[in-house]
């Protein structure tokens, strides 16, 4: 059974000749047609728009590193996007306070994948201040203590503190 995806895990091995072992041309010969079948999945995976905007190569590994530098930008701009996002976002009281920081921590794990990651201490607190007035006590109750709650901690205390506010 052939590896497909060798020919992106491994550089190419040399093009045969006629001193070549049997071993090295049979290297070859499955690097190329890893290569090949690479190929034809990347660039059928990518819209025909797209594939335009990307310089062609015979190479799979580097294909695919022309197709990130052409999305480097994107990742940028969605970074922005999402920090822009995570900025404004406040709590609607309509949603539910458990989905509010699920969209927030997910927003925040986002851009911890670009690189960009943010401490759980200050996820906590960022969403402490993205809660309404109604909330006040709580968040001044949260201040006071000398621990930091956990993110599993903020959202049980938030939805305690969210169905103690509906009873009233």
């Amino acid at each position: 059974m052939m590896d497909l995806d060798q020919a992106l895990r491994m550089d190419p091995p040399g093009a045969p000749n006629d001193e070549s072992t049997v071993e090295q041309k049979r290297s070859y010969e499955q690097w190329e047609r890893s290569n090949r079948m690479c190929l034809m999945v990347i660039k059928n995976s990518i819209s025909v728009a797209i594939r335009g905007a990307i310089p062609d190569s015979e190479n799979a590994k580097t294909y695919l590193e022309y197709v990130e530098e052409q999305f480097k930008g994107t990742s940028k701009a969605h970074a922005s996007t999402l920090i822009l996002k995570m900025l404004t976002s406040k709590y609607d009281g309509v949603s539910g306070i458990r989905e509010h920081i699920m969209k927030m921590s997910d927003m925040s794990n986002k851009l911890k994948s670009m690189d960009m990651e943010i401490s759980e201490g200050f996820l906590v607190h960022f969403i402490m201040t993205s809660l309404p007035a109604s909330y006040g006590p709580f968040k001044i109750n949260y201040n006071t203590q000398k621990e930091k709650w956990t993110m599993s901690e903020l959202i049980a205390m938030c939805v305690q503190e969210e169905e103690r506010l509906k009873a009233e």
